[in-house]
């Protein structure tokens, strides 16, 4: 009797004093540390966008260097899928079950993200900024998952009025990925010519593991495009393009925003990628904003690696997570999940350094409650991977 009465005052006591001194009982938060997941592909067909996990780590580690948040340091846990969903859910259930995250920030892949999704919004496991920018992260909404990606569907809808409204073209084709991420493109390419009383006059699939893409070319030069969306990896982006040049065929090559890291694209393209008109949902490399300033000072010039290059998916790292760095702050030191995502609810207007971002109450019918961004710009290839602005920032909401 005696032990068990001493058992529970000690049980009492520890739920009294917990607040006092720190104690946290929240999966992924020790009185010192903030345990973060994220996955993004090292290795394989998608390796260009690997960055974006060393981006985020980068990121990170300016945060810790400047205090942490409330006195706690974020651990970064990272693992390279290699794009393969069945990957990714292997490493995202070690983390979780085995290390016990906290939440989990950016992803790459509309592939790899759908094949965990369930998994985390069961668990009520807070998800924020898929690098991604797929329908499904709020088709239908859900309570833990925060997107911070412009849609993949508003780019294809921003390229396609600028196609037939500014550059007068009349004949869009779409080479896409078979998957979520190209069927998205095609669907927002279909509305926004509709509203033109214009179709398709191609629409092409692409599988991941394709090695040969001139079967593909020669349907898109047999439709008479004269503007071509690239909605692939960034593998067959350039593959696309450079069959393309070729066999002579010079449409308008226009891309979704994954193939919008100029300098990497011309690198890999040998030049090719000149031209080409990309959606974007991040400031540009060399933009005067004082927060990519700082950023490129105090994170990328202090803790990238030594071969690492300052672009915009490495940076896309900082921007999928700056929603979530900022819910932290917001909650102070009493840090658990329901607060985390009631504070992620109350941003609004918030910019870093993309997009505005605006969330609001969770609203199962309303979609908007969990798309934070609907911004994007179109910018155009120059000569040496430069970028020039053709727009303003563009706000489409869907649907």
């Amino acid at each position: 009797m005696k032990r068990t009465r001493l058992w529970i005052l000690l049980m009492v006591a520890t739920a009294v004093l917990a607040p006092v001194f720190g104690f946290a009982a929240e999966t992924g938060v020790t009185d010192t540390e903030i345990h973060i997941g994220q996955w993004g592909p090292q290795t394989g067909p998608a390796a260009a966008w690997g960055s974006v996990a060393r981006g985020t780590d980068a990121y990170f580690k300016m945060i810790n260097a400047q205090g942490g948040i409330h006195g706690r340091k974020l651990i970064h846990h990272m693992f390279d899928d290699g794009y393969n969903p069945a990957k990714t859910v292997a490493g995202v259930k070690e983390l979780q079950e085995g290390s016990g995250m906290f939440a989990w920030v950016s992803g790459v892949g509309s592939a790899p993200g759908m094949a965990v999704k369930d998994y985390l919004m069961e668990k009520q496991i807070p998800w924020v900024g898929p690098s991604a920018g797929s329908l499904s992260w709020i088709a239908p909404p859900q309570k833990y998952l925060f997107a911070v990606y412009p849609l993949y569907y508003i780019e294809a809808q921003a390229l396609c009025r600028h196609a037939v409204e500014v550059l007068g073209k009349k004949r869009v084709a779409i080479i896409y990925q078979n998957d979520e991420y190209g069927k998205n493109g095609v669907e927002g390419a279909r509305k926004e010519l509709a509203r033109h009383k214009l179709e398709l006059v191609a629409e092409v699939p692409v599988e991941v593991a394709d090695s040969d893409l001139k079967p593909h070319v020669m349907e898109l030069r047999k439709s008479n495009a004269d503007v071509v969306l690239l909605w692939t990896n960034v593998k067959h982006a350039v593959m696309a393009v450079g069959i393309s040049a070729a066999m002579q065929f010079q449409p308008q090559f226009m891309s979704t925003s994954t193939c919008s890291d100029f300098p990497l694209m011309m690198q890999i393209s040998k030049g090719l990628w000149k031209g080409v008109i990309s959606a974007t949902f991040g400031e540009l490399p060399d933009s005067d904003l004082p927060l990519m300033k700082q950023y490129k000072s105090e994170a990328f010039d202090k803790f990238a690696n030594k071969d690492e290059r300052w672009g915009l998916f490495y940076y896309a790292g900082f921007l999928f997570a700056e929603p979530a760095v900022e819910a932290l702050k917001r909650c102070g030191r009493d840090l658990t999940r329901e607060k985390f995502v009631s504070e992620m609810e109350k941003i609004r207007d918030f910019r870093g350094i993309g997009g505005v971002i605006n969330f609001a109450a969770f609203d199962p019918k309303n979609p908007a409650t969990r798309q934070g961004g609907n911004q994007v710009f179109l910018v155009e290839c120059l000569e040496e991977g430069k970028g020039k602005k053709l727009t303003d920032w563009m706000t489409i909401a869907y649907p």
